[in-house]
């Protein structure tokens, strides 16, 4: 790779482009117009010489050599931050965690907790139903609903999670529906097709739906159970039921960093469930 005509400018491009899975999604993180972005890219791949992206109508998917790229370039872009990490005590560290939405609510609930008092972590929440790839470093911690296979991840049970319908006492008798990919979304897609008072995409916004007393959300019981106002409405559904995981990398795992944040996730998710 000729340095005089590849910059580090680009390839850090090229990686918000390929974690994004797009130019629109990539312009939002990187400040720079779509237009913008696809001109730089393909100047990338003529100076590489390489095929980086098959480019369609969903977004940009990446081709084996960019994939191969990515992983490289994270590798490198870690080993940059914590090489250029400024001395100091001030200098708190960067932990990027991801969770789903319900997760995520507990988790900025908890706060203080999480980040210390005083704080010594600077906490990044990625709230997404997508599993974001902690091996190519998207993120620090990320909570899974199953054990790790991967090899070069390492993971701690938490909890069981629930999920059951909740509402309004006087709400209709009507499901509020979440467009997503996630099991209790394809869940009631199945049982109940349109059939819906409301759909949205966001999980969120069922609660607010079922706070508003528009219809019946479908929660999980750590959450469903803490909002007053909202009656759980039957049993617990079982086959939605879930072990919760907190992984990580085998090699950040013993950063004084993440061994903290990890035992303080741990004891947050010990006292609340």
């Amino acid at each position: 790779m000729n340095e005089k005509i590849v910059s580090w400018e680009d390839l850090h491009l090229f990686l918000a482009v390929a974690r994004a899975g797009g130019l629109s999604p990539a312009a939002r993180i990187t400040g720079r117009s779509p237009a913008t972005l696809g001109r730089r890219m393909l100047a990338l791949e003529r100076a590489m010489g390489r095929e980086l992206f098959v480019r369609h109508e969903r977004g940009y998917e990446l081709t084996a050599e960019a994939r191969e790229l990515e992983r490289e370039l994270g590798e490198v872009e870690n080993r940059i931050s914590r090489i250029s990490r400024p001395a100091g005590d001030e200098v708190r560290p960067l932990v990027k965690i991801s969770a789903g939405t319900w997760t995520t609510l507990i988790l900025l609930d908890r706060l203080h907790e999480i980040a210390g008092d005083p704080g010594d972590v600077r906490l990044r929440f990625v709230s997404a139903e997508a599993t974001l790839d902690i091996t190519r470093r998207e993120v620090v911690i990320g909570f899974r609903n199953r054990r790790p296979e991967d090899p070069s991840l390492a993971g701690r049970r938490l909890a069981w999670v629930e999920f059951a319908a909740y509402a309004r006492p006087e709400a209709p008798d009507r499901w509020i529906k979440v467009v997503a990919e996630t099991p209790s979304a394809q869940w009631l897609d199945r049982r109940i097709g349109t059939d819906a008072v409301c759909e949205v995409a966001s999980p969120r916004n069922s609660l607010d739906l079922a706070l508003a007393g528009k219809g019946v959300a479908l929660l999980p019981t750590f959450i469903g159970s803490r909002q007053q106002g909202l009656v759980q409405r039957g049993a617990t559904i079982s086959e939605l039921a879930h072990e919760q995981w907190l992984v990580t990398h085998q090699d950040d795992r013993h950063l004084p960093e993440v061994r903290r944040t990890i035992e303080r996730l741990v004891r947050v998710f010990a006292r609340g469930r």
